[in-house]
């Protein structure tokens, strides 16, 4: 069976966002992680629609989407008004790592338009984490994103998916088209106040944290916070992956993440 792949971009709160929609049934809409874009998710975009409706879109400055202006924006806002252009009244969210935590802050600030949550080696803001991404940032802001390019592809966060070559190129291929506009400016991003990690006993739908085995210990340490404080929320274990599971392991990651939409 072969499905349409319509697309456009959404003008949504002084920004266009790119997405595309395949499939028919509930919705489920897919965010992805810091430096990447909705390619990231080729291994499941098809697989998930052939028995939901399914969405990928590039976050405001990722991928074909317009970056930022001088006016603060909340990327929870924008998926909200992603949803008001799609005529969708709720879904079901997936997000990795920056995505997962988008999804999370979601949750907490539109709780009625979220169905479920898959949150895959998670962000969680509010967490105060190790950041290894600081030298990153600082390298982007003294000479540029493409001098931190490489610095950032070394990242302890990438060595397992680095030992796939084709996982690798994809990689490295997204990172590459970024713009860097994030690293360089601060200060547009308007965030849930009060965070997200003290909200989240409020998350009342039903929750999948998706870890890798091999990520790093502080995205561990979130998917326990999340299996321990959110009421319906439990936590899975992905064996032998790392932080980008979806794309290292995406046999596993679709068979599990379809039986907890099921």
């Amino acid at each position: 069976m072969t499905m349409s792949k319509p697309s456009g971009f959404a003008e949504v709160n002084g920004a266009r966002l790119y997405y595309e929609t395949t499939g028919t049934g509930e919705p489920v809409i897919f965010l992805h992680g810091n430096t990447l874009d909705a390619r990231m998710w080729d291994d499941q975009f098809l697989v998930f629609a052939q028995q939901y409706q399914a969405i990928r879109y590039d976050l405001r400055g990722f991928g074909k989407s317009s970056p930022p202006n001088a006016e603060p924006f909340a990327h929870a806002d924008d998926l909200n008004g992603l949803l008001m252009h799609l005529g969708l009244a709720a879904a079901h969210l997936v997000g990795l790592s920056r995505g997962g935590g988008i999804a999370l802050d979601f949750a907490v600030e539109y709780p009625a338009r979220v169905r479920s949550l898959t949150l895959v080696d998670t962000t969680l803001w509010g967490y105060k984490g190790t950041a290894s991404w600081r030298p990153v940032a600082e390298k982007a802001r003294e000479a540029g994103w493409s001098a931190a390019k490489d610095l950032w592809l070394a990242d302890p966060l990438f060595a397992p998916a680095m030992e796939q070559p084709a996982v690798a190129a994809r990689l490295k291929q997204m990172v590459d088209d970024y713009s860097g506009w994030h690293w360089i400016h601060r200060g547009q991003e308007r965030l849930p106040d009060p965070p997200t990690s003290e909200r989240l006993d409020q998350i009342q739908v039903p929750v999948l944290a998706v870890v890798g085995e091999r990520d790093l210990p502080d995205f561990h340490a979130i998917a326990n916070l999340l299996a321990g404080q959110i009421p319906n929320a439990r936590k899975v274990v992905i064996a032998g992956a790392g932080h980008m599971v979806n794309m290292e392991a995406p046999k596993q990651f679709n068979e599990r993440v379809l039986s907890f939409l099921r």
